[in-house]
């Protein structure tokens, strides 16, 4: 769950990055403000799927499978948490397509720049929830709930999923 928890202070830290290039896409971007977007949409594109598939296919259903009361009360948690994944699939893909377009062509139409500050407000308004569940609620829930087997084989096919 430590691992998780982590790829949710990078999700922070890549939100922040976000919201600061979202300030400057109406002028040209200086080396930090372009390698920090690109890393940041890089992680999102990249590695944030992975980080879902680590809850949706290896954490969520053992979760679910232990049968226990805490897990059963935490079911609609977890489906909650599903669909915000699914919600913010189109706001990351507004995201990365404008982003994509400051870096390769430079300045962005104010309305333009507008969907990309409110898209990333969405993202974090979200996120800051759903990440606080997660934490708070679904993660120490894990650790109470699932063996030592169980966690091991979380570990290993998140690691697949990084090596594949």
């Amino acid at each position: 769950m430590g691992l998780m928890s982590d790829c949710h202070r990078r999700i922070e830290m890549f939100l922040t990055a976000l919201e600061r290039a979202g300030q400057a896409l109406e002028r040209p971007a200086d080396g930090t403000l372009r390698d920090g977007l690109a890393a940041a949409l890089r992680y999102f594109r990249e590695a944030a799927p992975k980080h879902n598939a680590d809850e949706e296919a290896s954490l969520f259903p053992r979760l679910r499978a232990t049968g226990s009361a805490e897990a059963a009360a935490a079911l609609a948690l977890l489906e909650r948490l599903e669909r915000e994944h699914r919600r913010a699939d189109p706001l990351h893909a507004t995201v990365d397509t404008l982003g994509e377009q400051y870096l390769a062509h430079g300045p962005l139409p104010a309305a333009e720049a507008a969907r990309f500050r409110a898209a990333v407000a969405e993202l974090r308004a979200m996120y800051g929830e759903h990440i606080g569940l997660e934490d708070q609620v679904v993660f120490p829930l894990a650790v109470r709930l699932l063996s030592p087997e169980a966690k091991a084989e979380v570990t290993r096919e998140m690691a697949a999923r990084r090596t594949a």
